[in-house]
């Protein structure tokens, strides 16, 4: 099987496992629908821990308002009523004024932090590191979890107006937001590899050859945006690593420079007497009696 290690400019995203006779614009799509799921997720996921710190999302007409804001222009959060929490809710405040600041209860809001510290690492970019494929049925694992975890919490659902139901359904709306700048439309998508576009309507051998057991790096894009940037010729940590030896060498010289020009006297390899003896091969020889 080829891997595809797939980037977005310079920075990992995941491996991808499919065959050289693979079709590039099924490859396109998978890659594109995988690449958007875990935004989706990472979205979410953002989107619960502030659940899980200040309960459910206000509606947009109340969003920021302070209370006396709200009793003077006789709003009331109709959603907020219906949508509690499991075991109840703990009052935490929401300062920027976008939640309603009924939050679950410490046990409750423990579900819904591991269950984003899992779906975090089940897409996350260190997976690349560990050698794992990210797949379509990954996201949607950490896809599910996500949904299961606010219906343990909130059986009885969230508000259509909260991020995280409208994600879960599909009716998200980014536009106007930085989200929206990094979604890719498959329709829109790109895949590079070696500084050439991978062209649709071409299978995968065309741009790797026939060799099953191949491993590449892709880079994701939208069309039009030009050639992605080449490979770094040395790595981070190569880069590191020639720093750290350049600093060391900088301080020998460094130490050499401060050294008295007499001071080598002071080596064995000075002292004709050590010599004479290393000669003879009586060094470190003892004539005491046992």
């Amino acid at each position: 099987m080829v891997v595809l290690h797939v980037k977005k400019a310079e920075e990992s995203q995941f491996l991808y496992e499919t065959t050289v006779a693979a079709p590039l614009d099924d490859v396109i799509r998978e890659v594109t629908a995988i690449y958007n799921g875990r935004l989706k997720v990472e979205r979410i996921c953002a989107e619960m821990e502030e659940l899980a710190d200040h309960g459910v999302t206000l509606p947009a007409n109340m969003q920021g308002l302070t209370d006396e804001q709200v009793e003077e222009l006789k709003l009331r959060d109709e959603w907020g009523e219906k949508c509690v929490p499991s075991g109840g809710a703990v009052y935490n405040r929401d300062d920027i004024g976008r939640r309603n600041g009924q939050a679950p209860n410490d046990k409750m809001k423990e579900v819904l932090k591991k269950t984003v510290s899992e779906a975090k690492a089940l897409i996350s970019k260190k997976q690349v590191q560990a050698n794992v494929q990210v797949t379509r049925q990954l996201v949607k694992n950490a896809l599910d979890q996500l949904r299961g975890a606010t219906m343990i919490v909130y059986p009885m659902g969230l508000p259509p107006h909260d991020p995280i139901r409208m994600e879960l359904e599909d009716n998200e709306d980014l536009s106007g937001t930085q989200a929206s700048l990094q979604v890719i439309p498959e329709d829109q998508a790109s895949l590079w590899f070696s500084g050439k576009e991978m062209q649709r309507g071409k299978v995968l051998r065309d741009y790797v050859g026939k060799n099953e057991k191949t491993k590449i790096v892709t880079k994701i894009q939208k069309k039009g945006q030009g050639a992605p940037g080449r490979e770094p010729v040395f790595s981070e940590e190569e880069k590191k690593q020639m720093m750290l030896h350049a600093y060391r060498k900088q301080e020998e010289m460094k130490k050499l420079a401060e050294e008295n020009d007499d001071a080598y006297l002071n080596s064995d390899w000075a002292d004709s007497g050590k010599l004479k003896q290393d000669l003879h091969g009586i060094r470190n020889v003892s004539w005491r009696p046992r």
